[in-house]
Formats: structure tokens, C-alpha cells, sequence
């Protein structure tokens, strides 16, 4: 047995400092492919140089311009219907109808919302609407808003908010739900009541799912207007981009038919890498809300 009162002594141990020079590389330079891979644009550019070399590739073993012209004949075509056709004013039409239907959609997505959160009566009336309708396709509504409102603007845009109304709703309700009662007491321990503690706690944490449902209705609304105008083309005398691409294709100019499909993609990927990137970056990544 070992004696309580006596005192083991612990042998000293000193650590020397190595010196820095000789722990090795600290910092190592990236390689060129390294830099490369790094930049997302790059890496995006190389995607699509891919798929345009595949779709090169594949319309010349075709070798059939009615059914499936090359990336080159289409770019050629892209080129001539923009500065020399209508191709532009086409767009501008559709850009027009898609921006109005869009903000009216929010607006309503917005005041629903509101009410649900509200009470639990809101609640249920708007999931129960969401479960009605959300599955509905907002084309399908395409002949009753002829019979309602006849062939014009306000058929084309009320299917737009029927395609945007519930997705946002849906995804900004889901939001402010999973708000967590930490952040909701923090909001009520600053004092913060009404539109105080909707806009500086509620919006801000339930943001990346408001943004989603954002996003989910652009899309929504932007492929319901080019079928509505595939349908029904013009619009007030004049008809948008899927009245082109309808137009194009009873010529059988085919080339031009995928210049407009090819349009339709572009507008995609620019509203989504040059506005909602930008506002993911200076919102929810700017706040670590996202991977």
C-alpha cells in the first residue's frame, strides 16, 4: 500500500520549439487545374460546352435538319430571328405578361400567409387550398379563364398566379412554421411586436424557404406562360416567345423552333445565376443560413 502523505514529484518535460522552416510546406500553391476548378463559372461554362458538343455530335450522326439541326444551324438561326426577326420583341412580350402575373402571384401568396399565421383557422384553409390546388396544373385552367376572361392578357396571366400563388405560399407558411421558439423568444425579449418581429425575426429566419418558393414559382410561372402562348399564341394582337416557337414550327422552320427553345433556356439560367444567386449570396449565405 502506498503512503497517502507522500508526494510523487512528475519528471519535467520540456518541449523545444522546432523552427517553422523546418515543418515543412505550410502553404501549398494551387495547381493551374486547382485555380480552375475553384471558379464556379468556369466549371458551369464547361457543362454546357459539353452538352452543346454532344447535341453537335448527335444532330450530324441524324443528319436530319427537320427533325434535329445542329447547335451550329440553331445558333445561326438565334442570331438572325434576334437582330434581324422578332425574336426580341417576342420576349419582351412574355417577360412583360410573366413579371405582372408573378408580382400579383406574390402579393396573393403574401396575404395568405399573413392569414395563416395568424390563427389556426388561416392555417388549415390555406393548407387545405394548397392540397386543392398546388397539384392542379395551371394550364388545365387555360379554358375557363378563355370563357372567363376571353382570349387576351388577363387569361394568360390569371393561369400565371394560379402557377405562382401556391408553391410560395406553401414554402413561405413551411418557413415561418420551423422558425424556432429560441428565435421567436429572442424577438419578444427585445420588445419586438407586429411588423417589427415579422421583418426582423420571423422573414429573415424563414428566408431560404421563401426564397425556394420563389424560385419554384418563376419557374412554374415561366413554363405555364410559354404553354399558354403555345395554346392560344397571340395575345392582343401580339404573340410572345411561345407563339414564335408555335409560329416557327407550322413553317417548319425548325432551326428557329430550337432558337426559341434555346431562348427559353437562356432566360432560365441568367434570372437564375444573375438574380436569385445574387440574392442567395447577400441573404441566406451572407447569414451562414446555408451550405
Amino acid at each position: 500500500m502506498h503512503d497517502e502523505n507522500v508526494a510523487f514529484e512528475r519528471p519535467e518535460y520540456i518541449r523545444e520549439v522546432l523552427d517553422a522552416k523546418n515543418i515543412g510546406n505550410i502553404k501549398k500553391p494551387l495547381t493551374l487545374w486547382e485555380k480552375i476548378s475553384n471558379v464556379g463559372a468556369l466549371r458551369k461554362f464547361l457543362i454546357l460546352f459539353v452538352l452543346a458538343a454532344i447535341w453537335q455530335g448527335y444532330s450530324v450522326w441524324v443528319d436530319n435538319p427537320l427533325i434535329f439541326p445542329t447547335f451550329k444551324a440553331t445558333i445561326v438561326a438565334f442570331y438572325d430571328a434576334l437582330f434581324r426577326g422578332e425574336l426580341l420583341s417576342r420576349v419582351l412580350v412574355s417577360i412583360k405578361l410573366l413579371i405582372t402575373g408573378y408580382s400579383i402571384g406574390i402579393g396573393f401568396a403574401m396575404v395568405l400567409t399573413v392569414f395563416a399565421i395568424s390563427s389556426r383557422l388561416g392555417s388549415d384553409f390555406l393548407e387545405t387550398l394548397t392540397s386543392m390546388f398546388n397539384p392542379l396544373p395551371a394550364i388545365a385552367l387555360l379554358p375557363l379563364a378563355l370563357l372567363w376572361f376571353g382570349l387576351g392578357k388577363i387569361s394568360i396571366i390569371f393561369v400565371l398566379i394560379h402557377s405562382v400563388l401556391w408553391p410560395v405560399s406553401m414554402n413561405t407558411h413551411s418557413g415561418f412554421k420551423s422558425v424556432s421558439n429560441t428565435l421567436r423568444m429572442v424577438g419578444r425579449n427585445y420588445g419586438l411586436t407586429g411588423w417589427g418581429y415579422v421583418s426582423k425575426i420571423l422573414i429573415p429566419a424563414a428566408f431560404p424557404a421563401i426564397l425556394t418558393g420563389l424560385k419554384i414559382g418563376w419557374a412554374f410561372a415561366w413554363r405555364t406562360l410559354i404553354a399558354a402562348e403555345l395554346v392560344f399564341g397571340v395575345s392582343s394582337g401580339q404573340g410572345g416567345l411561345g407563339w414564335f416557337i408555335y409560329e416557327n414550327k407550322n413553317e417548319l422552320e425548325v432551326a428557329y423552333v430550337f432558337a426559341g427553345l434555346l431562348t427559353v433556356i437562356v432566360i432560365g439560367i441568367c434570372v437564375e445565376n444573375f438574380i436569385f444567386r445574387n440574392i442567395e449570396n447577400k441573404t441566406v449565405r451572407k447569414w451562414g443560413m446555408c451550405s
